[in-house]
């Protein structure tokens, strides 16, 4: 099935310091790719995958579920810790909890994570109908492109498939029981005004992890897209600072590297 233009994957062969970026439910890397060139561009190893049944048509995420979605990043972010000496795990929306996951089950193999408007439920009622609604309805209206700034697209899909709104709620609720195992230092940005993920998740998030390096920044301009937001170039700079922080080796190009599966320095 061909990808949307724009949702390819993106890996780029950079310095001994590695970082995966996780993009969100019905997304695709498209919402990420401006921070993955940023990075990129500022000496880093970046790996930014798609995530199985994304970035095509929804008929294909209606045969997948959570359990894809994490075997994707994990394995990425297996290579990475093959090849650099230092990874970080960064995630918009449900990337976010893909990226606490991550956090919660290699610990310290993980230097540090940066979370944008990570969501940790499925709210409203509809929340309560998902396992019966699922084998009734298949789809309902879509959650992309909330976006503050003018003009600007999220490549995603339209639709939702009830099936995989259900693997997400379930997956949410092994999230949240791991926080306390997040020990990491993290930095966790979200937008006041959020159609998508409330701000409540972000609290709940900073209320059970275990991390005591957390520094949290309001966007206040952004909505939930904030990646591609009037408040991008701050994530971009104040994720970087906080890699140069924790690693100051940033950028630096270590003993060659062998070629990153799937795609060059130019994409995926």
């Amino acid at each position: 099935m061909p990808v949307l233009p724009g949702a390819e994957p993106f890996r780029h062969e950079g310095g001994e310091v590695g970082v995966l970026l996780c993009h969100g439910f019905t997304g695709s890397p498209q919402s990420l790719r401006p921070w993955a060139d940023h990075l990129a561009a500022r000496g880093m190893t970046v790996s930014l995958p798609l995530l199985p049944g994304h970035g095509t048509r929804w008929e294909d995420m209606q045969v997948t579920g959570w359990q894809d979605w994490y075997a994707e990043v994990d394995r990425e972010l297996r290579a990475l810790l093959e090849r650099c000496r230092r990874v970080f795990v960064f995630g918009l929306s449900m990337g976010g909890a893909l990226t606490l996951r991550l956090a919660a089950k290699h610990g310290d193999a993980i230097s540090g994570i940066v979370v944008v408007n990570p969501a940790n439920k499925v709210h409203g009622l509809s929340a309560y109908a998902l396992p019966v609604a699922r084998h009734l309805v298949r789809t309902t209206k879509g959650l992309r492109s909330d976006i503050a700034k003018d003009g600007i697209e999220e490549v995603g899909y339209d639709r939702v498939p009830l099936h995989a709104a259900h693997s997400v709620r379930n997956f949410f609720r092994i999230v949240d029981t791991e926080l306390p195992q997040v020990t990491q230092p993290m930095l966790l940005l979200h937008s006041p005004q959020d159609h998508v993920v409330p701000a409540a998740d972000s609290a709940r998030i900073l209320s059970r992890v275990s991390s005591t390096d957390v520094t949290e920044t309001i966007l206040e301009q952004s909505y939930h897209v904030a990646t591609l937001d009037h408040d991008a170039e701050r994530i971009f700079e104040d994720s970087f600072a906080f890699i140069g922080r924790l690693a100051p080796s940033a950028g630096e190009v270590g003993s060659p590297l062998p070629e990153v599966r799937g795609g060059t320095a130019t994409g995926g």
